[in-house]
C-alpha cells in the first residue's frame, strides 16, 4: 500500500451545463423554472442547490462545486454532509475522476477506490464470472491474482452455478451480492464512498458489513456522504459541512454535527 496518502484541492470549482439551445419556447420554460427554482433557493437561505448561471452565449449552467480548497492527509476519516444538492456526491466524483473540473486542481496521492455505484463497470451481457475477470484485468491484475479475486468473490456471493449466466438474468438480490462483492474485492488507500450502503438480505447484511467495515479500517483516508448522523459520528474524525457548493464548515465531528443539526431544526419546513 502506497504511504502517505493524501487529497489536496485548490481553488476547484465546477460546472454542469444544463441547455446548449436557441429554441425559444424551450429557453423561456428552462429561465421560468430557473427562476422558479433561484426564487426557492433564496427563501430556504440557500439550504440546498447550486446557483444557476446564464454565459454570454445564454447556455445555463449550474454552479455545482465553487472555489473548493481541502486538504485530507493520512489517518483521516472524513464525512460530508449537506442538504441534497449541496454538492456531495460532485465532489467525490470529481476526486475520483468521473468528473473533470473547469478550474483548480485535484493531487491525489494513493490508489483510489469508490463505491458510488456498486453497478459501475458491469457488462450485463457477460456472466459473473467473466465480470470479475475483467475486473481483474482493469485491476492490471495477472492471471493468479485474478484467479484469488474469482475466489473471494464467489466464496462471499454465493451465486453458485448463476455466477456462470448472464447477469441480466440476475435477480436484484443476486446483482446487489456480486457487484458489492466486486467493490469490496480491493482494499484501497484512499476509499470515497457515496452514502452508507448494505448488500442483500438480512441474513447477508451481517456479512456485508464486515466485508465493508475491514476495508473502510484498513483504508488510509476515508471520505464518505451520508444524510446519517449516527454513522458520522460512529466513523468519522472530521466533518466537512457543503452548502450550494462551498464548504460552509469544516471541524471536529461533535461541533459540525451539532452545528448542522440546529440548523436543520431551524430551517425545517
Amino acid at each position: 500500500m502506497t504511504q502517505s496518502s493524501f487529497i489536496k484541492l485548490e481553488e476547484l470549482s465546477l460546472q454542469f451545463p444544463l441547455y446548449h439551445s436557441n429554441h425559444r419556447s424551450l429557453k423561456k420554460t428552462l429561465f421560468a423554472k430557473a427562476g422558479k427554482f433561484i426564487s426557492k433557493q433564496q427563501s430556504l437561505n440557500q439550504k440546498t442547490g447550486a446557483d444557476i448561471l446564464v454565459d454570454n452565449t445564454n447556455r445555463i449552467t449550474v454552479q455545482a462545486l465553487r472555489n473548493i480548497n481541502l486538504s485530507i492527509k493520512a489517518g483521516e476519516r472524513v464525512g460530508l454532509i449537506g442538504h441534497n444538492g449541496a454538492g456531495k456526491s460532485t465532489l467525490l466524483r470529481a476526486i475520483t475522476g468521473i468528473y473533470e473540473p473547469n478550474s483548480g486542481k485535484i493531487i491525489t496521492n494513493g490508489i483510489i477506490e469508490s463505491l458510488l455505484d456498486t453497478n459501475a463497470g458491469m457488462n450485463r451481457i457477460l456472466s459473473g464470472r467473466e465480470n470479475i475477470y475483467l475486473r481483474g484485468k482493469r485491476l492490471k491484475y495477472n492471471n493468479e491474482q485474478i484467479k484469488a479475486l474469482e475466489k473471494d468473490v464467489e466464496e462471499f456471493a454465493q451465486l453458485h452455478e448463476f455466477l456462470d449466466l448472464p447477469i441480466k438474468t440476475y435477480s436484484a438480490g443476486m446483482m446487489m451480492r456480486l457487484s458489492f462483492g466486486l467493490a469490496t474485492s480491493v482494499t484501497p488507500d484512499i476509499l470515497l464512498m457515496d452514502e452508507w450502503f448494505m448488500a442483500g438480505d438480512n441474513n447477508f447484511q451481517g456479512k456485508a458489513r464486515q466485508r465493508l467495515e475491514n476495508i473502510i479500517n484498513k483504508a488510509e483516508i476515508v471520505v464518505l456522504t451520508t444524510h446519517s448522523m449516527p454513522i458520522i459520528r460512529q466513523w468519522c474524525t472530521r466533518v466537512i459541512w457543503l452548502k450550494a457548493g462551498e464548504i460552509y464548515a469544516d471541524g471536529s465531528v461533535e461541533e459540525t454535527v451539532s452545528h448542522y443539526e440546529q440548523n436543520m431544526r431551524e430551517n425545517s419546513f
